[in-house]
């Protein structure tokens, strides 16, 4: 699935083990995904946006937020001046989900325009 399919997308329900995500799978997605990386423990995918500043910051984290409530997939994140920290992971699967990639490509169309 290309990141464009991803983006266009839609997250469902997930849970248990049946739908995290294998190893192989985890690194064909992040390949299509520009800076975004696998956390230590694999159980996250994470990346860090810079800002010139903190009004396009919080603009940011404004628009993750509300398609993240449209998808009802929710990051983790950390702010501050000129930046933000994304982290996604599906806690009901214990790591890596579809959903996680997909809400990691809408990001990124986010700020294609």
């Amino acid at each position: 699935m290309s990141i464009t399919q991803l983006a266009e997308a839609s997250c469902q329900p997930r849970k248990g083990a049946a739908d995290a995500l294998d190893d192989n799978t985890v690194s064909t997605y992040l390949a299509d995904l520009p800076g975004w990386q696998k956390t230590a423990d694999g159980k996250a995918i994470v990346k860090d946006f810079p800002f010139s500043d903190f009004h396009h910051t919080l603009g940011f984290i404004n628009a993750v937020g509300f398609m993240a409530n449209t998808q009802d997939h929710h990051p983790d994140l950390e702010a501050g001046y000129g930046h933000c920290r994304l982290l996604w992971s599906t806690h009901d699967v214990g790591g890596l989900s579809l959903n996680d990639f997909i809400c990691a490509a809408r990001v990124e169309r986010l700020l294609a325009g």
